[in-house]
């Protein structure tokens, strides 16, 4: 780093004073949620459809969450698994496992047994927290095969009274008998555990992404890691203390988890939840509650932009608009703020740098490359170093591409018990991204590819090897190989190549529907191609690079 063209941070002058000074986060979110406590402990912490939670109320249901849990053996630094959609309990079950001293592991919900099997066995979970009805149709048989001996389930109807059949259209299902019931232990009043609440540096998620080796690895968020850009966005941002942050993302993601809740929290503000993405119910949540901020993937604001009864004033209360985890194309930019007002902020970050590590500043706009047409996803923050660098790992100059590196206190430590994945991804503590970039002389950051094969479908990484795997043990198949391609709604979406077995016969739909019911929906091959043989290298290695090029 000694000498490098980057440590001037040219960045910092797209910055403004606020963006630019030091901050001193709390110490974690549980500790910047009873501070929060303290300053406005009626003002609404969640609100979900039509009910409210105040700040005092969710301290105590979460604490009663942490007694609990604690009651029942939760050991400091064990692991506990959030597998629930944007609804109070998902907040609750944060906090509490926090209080307890836990480590949280977010996991999708859409993710099928195999894919839960593996995080529970990987992380060696102690504690689950789910949907009574994922409980019930699939977790079961997966928890009973793990290391999980602490089950509370939940009824994503609780709290509200309008059951929105366009999301929550289904039945209240009796409390599960081998679980506790969430809504019940945060009622009970317990106390959280005396001396359990987190420091920096302990291990507050484990988060799992994909890496080189195509396997799912945990990247280790600490506390500190997460508040240090929390605290960014709330000083950089113009919000009034309190105000309404809408979670488009989901809270299970590190973006929605950082960006929404965190600095939410941070902010003492609202967070308003509407339990997973449907434009129209987002749509009326914008009406109701007038959030001044949210961020998703450029398709969320595709399809939002896209519906009959969208209209300017839906959008009339938000100071700010982000976008990241997807390629936000400059002419979407441009159609959207045409067409209903705000102008949506570019960002850029990784699960491995805890969400953002660059982002467009409030009062700029991002330039577009003439070369390229790529939008700029913004500029690094003050306390962050980003390079662009070449294979041996030195500078390239401004205007040159080659691989994003990050420096900055939001870079995890490295990956949940994989030294050689932590080394290979982290020399020296720099995250080495995989993605291809480049840097303006001003600061501006821009990605323009990337190095790894991951495929980005509507914010959701994908590693092509987990989706062969599946193809692979199909009977009919012979070879398999799945690339991204270009999809003008997700960005990228997954198409699998394959070959099939002498005399073998199978439809292109039967695979997609095999895979389907395999995998998280983000995940399956929307477009499945059959060729005689697929490109290889004289060693046998199959070309993906020669079959993302066909036509």
């Amino acid at each position: 780093m000694t000498g490098s063209i980057y440590a001037a941070k040219p960045w910092l002058a797209q910055l403004s004073e606020a963006q630019r000074a030091p901050v001193d986060p709390p110490a974690s979110v549980v500790h910047a949620f009873r501070a929060a406590v303290a300053r406005a402990p009626e003002h609404p912490a969640l609100a979900y459809f039509d009910a409210r939670i105040g700040y005092r109320e969710a301290d105590e249901l979460s604490d009663s969450v942490a007694g609990h849990l604690a009651g029942r053996g939760l050991r400091r630094g064990d692991r506990v698994a959030i597998m629930l959609q944007n609804s109070p309990h998902f907040v609750l079950a944060l906090l509490g496992a926090w209080k307890a001293g836990a480590t949280v592991v977010p996991v999708n919900p859409m993710y099928k047994s195999a894919e839960v099997a593996h995080v529970l066995a990987d992380a060696e979970v102690t504690a689950l927290i789910c949907a009574d009805r994922a409980w019930e149709a699939y977790l079961r048989e997966t928890a009973d095969a793990s290391s999980v001996r602490i089950v509370l389930t939940a009824c994503e109807l609780d709290f509200q009274t309008r059951d929105d059949k366009r999301v929550l259209g289904f039945e209240r299902l009796p409390v599960p008998p081998d679980t506790d019931d969430l809504l019940a232990v945060a009622r009970r009043s317990l106390p959280a555990p005396a001396e359990a609440d987190p420091a920096p540096s302990d291990v507050a998620l484990i988060s799992y992404t994909s890496g080189t080796s195509g396997k799912p690895k945990g990247a280790m968020n600490s506390h500190g890691n997460i508040m240090v850009n929390a605290e960014r966005q709330r000083a950089g941002h113009p919000l009034e203390e309190g105000a309404c942050y809408f979670a488009l993302a989901p809270l299970f993601h590190i973006t929605g988890l950082v960006c929404e809740l965190a600095a939410c929290v941070a902010n003492a503000g609202t967070l308003a939840l509407a339990h997973r993405f449907e434009a129209g119910v987002v749509l009326d949540a914008f009406a109701e509650h007038r959030p001044a901020y949210t961020v998703g993937p450029s398709t969320a604001f595709m399809a939002l932009a896209a519906h009959p009864d969208v209209t300017r004033e839906h959008f009339s209360s938000f100071r700010i608009l982000s976008s990241g985890g997807a390629p936000l194309p400059p002419a979407l930019v441009e159609r959207f703020r045409a067409a209903l007002g705000p102008y949506i902020r570019n960002g850029y970050g990784l699960t491995e740098c805890t969400a953002p590590c660059a982002a467009v500043p409030p009062e700029k706009e991002a330039p577009v490359d003439p070369a390229s047409g790529t939008l700029s996803v913004g500029v690094p923050g003050a306390d962050t170093v980003v390079r662009i660098i070449d294979e041996r790992g030195e500078d390239l100059p401004f205007g040159e591409q080659g691989e994003i590196a990050v420096r900055g206190p939001q870079v995890v430590s490295g990956y949940w018990r994989q030294p050689r994945a932590t080394a290979e991804t982290f020399p020296g503590g720099e995250l080495r991204t995989g993605d291809i970039g480049f840097m303006d002389p001003d600061g501006w950051l821009y990605v323009v590819d990337r190095k790894k094969d991951m495929i980005n479908a509507s914010g959701f990484k994908v590693w092509p090897r987990e989706v062969e795997d599946v193809l692979y043990t199909h009977p009919a198949v012979r070879e398999a190989a799945v690339v991204g391609v270009p999809d003008a709604y997700r960005g990228e979406s997954v198409k699998a190549y394959v070959s099939l077995r002498p005399g073998a016969v199978v439809g292109t739909g039967e695979l997609g529907a095999y895979c389907k019911d395999r995998l998280a929906a983000y995940k399956y091959p929307r477009e499945v191609e059959i060729l005689p043989e697929l490109p290889k290298t004289t060693s046998g290695k199959i070309l993906r690079r020669e079959l993302r090029s066909q036509p």
